[in-house]
């Protein structure tokens, strides 16, 4: 039977040879991961009220994120539950204040092709840019994994979204998902799930590609995929966990023809790409809104500010000045990300040319910590810009790469990245 990735990582997960679109399945969980907004504060007293215990706790991924640092009692309290929590069920795997939990995971090498994992939070489909397959929860679903270990699910279509051709300098995977959920909407994937295909895909590094996969959420998918190949194989490597049988790369991939529909698309013609206030399915050419004077420029976030993504922007900065009455403000999405970009130069860059650094956390694009003043237009990197999401209601929040965040901040106005790149 002809099987798609996402069919044949369910049916691991089932215990099964094969699995039928539509039909319900029972799933092993590998690996479950909550953080302290989505976590203890709502497990514990679940747990305690049921007398139940974690199944398996070398399973489960604790990650401290949303409410640090710690700003005022409400945060406080919130960390000190996980904290405490954390010490009292002896979790082998806590991260806290290392960064966003879809970024540090995986560098620290708990998600493997093969796998079949849930997350506590609604970008959780960035693991499947590792071919795994992961999805977002809420905190009763979340209760019954962390108890049983197991979750069902109804086996979805694939939608290959399949991209030929090559993204031109300036342009990412950023533009690539600000033009698909334009072109589809903030539901078009109906909670099915997409994998990301084709030639333009194959050539995107690993940060890239969870991009990618990261804002399927924003398409309405349950997950998002990308086969695994040797970019994936490298990146394992670094993080020094051993591969387990399962996790073979040349095992998990889309047999030909599985895929329920396929949409085409040509990197090689696609523009920087920019979503107006107040959706990210509001996405245009960014020629639409060229020469919008900004405020602030924001780098931050799973979706925004890896170390690639940091990257970008230095590349666009590079011995530049920041306009005059701007903000550029830079919350690299993990504190091994930020380390190797100091390493490197690459923060150097950014705070020459007038950034301001951020812990490494959520921070505003959770609407905790740095969020926007009254009025301000905003140019950002995150996934979503609601309204009143990263500030007041009157807050205009812009979305785009962070070629384009870094450019607009270089003259004050959302600009094209190729007009002021090298």
């Amino acid at each position: 039977m002809s099987q798609s990735l996402a069919q044949k990582l369910i049916a691991r997960a089932a215990g099964r040879t094969s699995v039928t679109t539509g039909e319900i399945v029972t799933c092993k969980v590998d690996m479950a991961m909550f953080h302290d907004s989505s976590g203890p504060r709502r497990l514990k007293p679940m747990l305690e009220e049921l007398g139940a215990q974690i199944w398996d706790k070398s399973r489960v991924v604790l990650v401290m994120d949303h409410y640090v640092p710690e700003r005022d009692d409400e945060s406080r309290r919130i960390v000190r539950i996980a904290r405490d929590w954390a010490r009292e069920q002896d979790l082998p795997h806590v991260y806290d204040s290392q960064g966003i939990c879809h970024v540090v995971v995986p560098q620290h090498g708990h998600i493997q092709p093969g796998m079949f994992c849930v997350g506590g939070d609604s970008h959780s489909p960035t693991g499947g840019a590792f071919g795994a397959y992961m999805f977002g929860i809420g905190s009763t679903e979340m209760l019954g994994v962390v108890v049983t270990g197991e979750i069902w699910l109804r086996v979805p279509q694939t939608i290959a979204m399949n991209w030929s051709g090559k993204l031109s300098p300036g342009v990412c995977a950023k533009d690539m998902m600000l033009a698909m959920i334009a072109r589809f909407g903030m539901n078009g994937a109906n909670y099915q799930a997409v994998e990301f295909t084709g030639e333009a895909v194959r050539t995107l590094g690993m940060q890239e590609r969870m991009t990618l996969c990261n804002m399927s959420a924003e398409l309405g998918a349950q997950t998002g995929l990308v086969a695994p190949d040797d970019v994936t194989r490298r990146w394992l490597a670094s993080t020094g966990r051993p591969s387990t049988p399962e996790s073979d790369t040349a095992r998990w991939h889309s047999d030909p023809g599985s895929a329920d529909v396929q949409h085409d698309f040509n990197a090689s013609t696609l523009s920087p790409q920019l979503a107006a206030p107040h959706s990210p399915a509001h996405g245009v050419n960014i020629a639409e809104h060229a020469s919008t004077p900004i405020n602030v420029a924001y780098i931050g976030a799973c979706t925004g500010a890896k170390l690639e993504d940091l990257r970008f922007a230095a590349q666009v900065l590079k011995g530049k000045k920041i306009a005059s009455g701007v903000q550029l403000m830079v919350a690299p999405a993990s504190v091994k990300d930020l380390a190797e970009a100091q390493a490197e130069g690459t923060m150097q860059l950014l705070a020459d040319a007038g950034a301001t650094l951020l812990p490494s956390a959520c921070g505003a694009c959770a609407g905790y910590g740095e969020s926007f003043a009254e009025g301000q237009t905003v140019i950002s990197s995150t996934a979503r810009n609601f309204r009143g999401r990263m500030g007041p209601a009157s807050t205009q929040v812009f979305l785009g790469s962070a070629y384009t965040v870094a450019a607009s901040a270089l003259r004050g106005r959302i600009t094209d990245p190729r007009e002021v790149m090298a």
